[in-house]
């Protein structure tokens, strides 16, 4: 009876470690899935991929650069000319010449 109930010990013991060592292995996948382990294999393997989405990383970049920066230099370039419609006076006069220049730049003449 004792062969038994040590079998039943046994068994119950080998139970409480597979059921440790399934719990690991669900945090271990759980931690790799979120590291993207998998993706950052596949872009070592297909190099042109990791290229093509740089690419277009880089482009989408540089589009939003160039929108951004006209947007900025529109409003300046607004602020200024509501500043010279103060009529400062040390200031009116620079700021009335670099609007010039500016719009000129802008039509294609030159200064």
């Amino acid at each position: 009876m004792s062969q038994i109930q040590d079998d039943k010990n046994e068994l119950t013991q080998m139970n409480k470690v597979v059921d440790q060592l399934h719990q690991q292995i669900d945090t271990l996948a759980h931690s790799l899935e979120k590291a993207r382990i998998a993706e950052y294999t596949e872009f070592m393997t297909k190099p042109w991929r990791l290229i093509w989405i740089n690419m277009l990383a880089g482009t989408a970049k540089g589009v939003g650069l160039a929108i951004g920066f006209s947007v900025f230099a529109a409003i300046f370039l607004s602020i200024l000319q509501w500043l010279n419609l103060l009529n400062l006076p040390i200031i009116g006069d620079y700021i009335a010449d670099l609007v010039r220049v500016v719009q000129r730049q802008l039509e294609g003449k030159p200064y």
